[in-house]
């Protein structure tokens, strides 16, 4: 049998940390390993229960990184997933450059949130769709000069489009190869082509471009 997802959701309001836990232990997969309300609560479950996932109160952290530092420090591999009120880009970037590899409005539906904790566990990215735009317009005009002066993402074969528009959604390797009846070895194999061709880093900054150059021009069946 599987293991479990253990999840840690950390959140100063107790309506949205019953939600939350709600949510995620309604599914067979995953188990609400601890809750708590402040960035202490946070290093200390992650010390005490070592969760394979974190949720993270964008407003417990304020303007500092240092819980996320120090989490990361106890626990490399951990997904940290922060939850925030609104978009705020330069909190996303901060986070993003510190190593969290979730950022989820708090409109998320259960099914997102749901997702997200699943795509984390499985030690990739995902950040809602409706925050892409936005950081996409912070990350430079060079990038986006770029894509729009190709038409579209540069040099993508049919299929890497095809592979990109559906990582745009945050599903993970084995969801997208399942979705394209392709193996996971296969949809690792053009995601790498992918970030090399699109020169990015990860899976969170392709989406970011994907979301701009994806509807610049259909994609291919």
């Amino acid at each position: 049998m599987d293991m479990k997802t253990r999840v840690a959701i950390i959140d100063k309001h107790p309506l949205f940390r019953d939600g939350a836990t709600l949510a995620l232990s309604s599914q067979q997969d995953i188990e609400v390993v601890g809750q708590g309300g402040s960035a202490w609560d946070a290093i200390r479950i992650v010390q005490e229960t070592k969760p394979n996932v974190i949720v993270l109160d964008a407003s417990i952290l304020g303007h500092s990184m240092d819980a996320v530092d120090t989490i990361l420090q106890q626990c490399p591999t951990i997904g940290i997933l922060i939850f925030a009120v609104a978009a705020d880009e330069e909190h996303v970037h901060a986070a993003l450059r510190r190593g969290v590899r979730g950022y989820l409005l708090k409109g998320a539906g259960r099914a997102e949130l749901v997702q997200t904790v699943r795509v984390l566990h499985e030690g990739q990215s995902y950040i809602s769709p409706t925050l892409a735009a936005k950081l996409l317009m912070c990350s430079g005009p060079g990038r986006t000069s770029e894509i729009q002066n190709t038409g579209g993402l540069p040099h993508l074969t049919p299929r890497e489009e095809q592979i990109l528009s559906i990582l745009v959604q945050g599903r993970s390797n084995k969801e997208i190869g399942n979705k394209l009846d392709l193996s996971e070895k296969t949809i690792k194999h053009h995601l790498t082509n992918i970030l090399q061709k699109l020169r990015v880093r990860n899976r969170v900054e392709a989406a970011l471009l994907a979301s701009n150059g994806l509807a610049q021009r259909p994609m291919a069946s």
